[in-house]
């Protein structure tokens, strides 16, 4: 038997395990929408110009880090792509629904979803995106997407989702 750092090989082995099925028990994480687009894997069945290819081929939904309501690279990349879609599409408006994940108080997760759909609302506005067509709503910690208590759940529920509208 091999130790490393105090371990032997078998109970590092074991741990790695027994935290890979602990993980396994929280809510699946759904596909998300910006890779599959971005691997060419668009949703023929959508209608160029419907919601529905807003939100399956575009991506409707951003992620943020703990306690930050930030745009990192990959939320451009959606953004982006949501910009030039409301620009082809100029009859449709969008309500940007800022959620947090279950830690904190809910005053405070009510502030923190705010920042970040405003962040959303900012981010498209300075893609050209009218003010008039962007509306933003704060649900804090109240409707998650995944429902366990790990990062893996939270991390999912820590959002930015843009609701098509006309």
């Amino acid at each position: 038997m091999r130790r490393v750092g105090g371990w032997t090989h078998y109970g590092f082995v074991a741990g790695a395990i027994l935290l890979a099925a602990a993980s396994a028990g929280c809510a699946k994480k759904p596909q998300h929408q910006d890779a599959q687009r971005l691997a060419g894997r668009a949703d023929a069945s959508a209608e160029p110009g419907s919601p529905r290819d807003f939100s399956v081929n575009v991506g409707d939904r951003v992620h943020f880090m703990t306690d930050s309501a930030e745009l990192n690279a990959d939320a451009r990349v959606v953004l982006n792509g949501q910009a030039q879609w409301l620009h082809n599409y100029p009859s449709y408006n969008i309500t940007v629904e800022g959620h947090s994940d279950e830690r904190g108080t809910r005053e405070y997760n009510l502030a923190l979803a705010a920042r970040r759909s405003n962040a959303v609302k900012t981010y498209l506005a300075a893609k050209g995106i009218g003010q008039q067509r962007l509306r933003t709503i704060s649900f804090g910690k109240e409707r998650p997407v995944a429902l366990c208590d790990a990062l893996v759940c939270w991390s999912q529920n820590r959002r930015a989702v843009s609701k098509v509208a006309y």
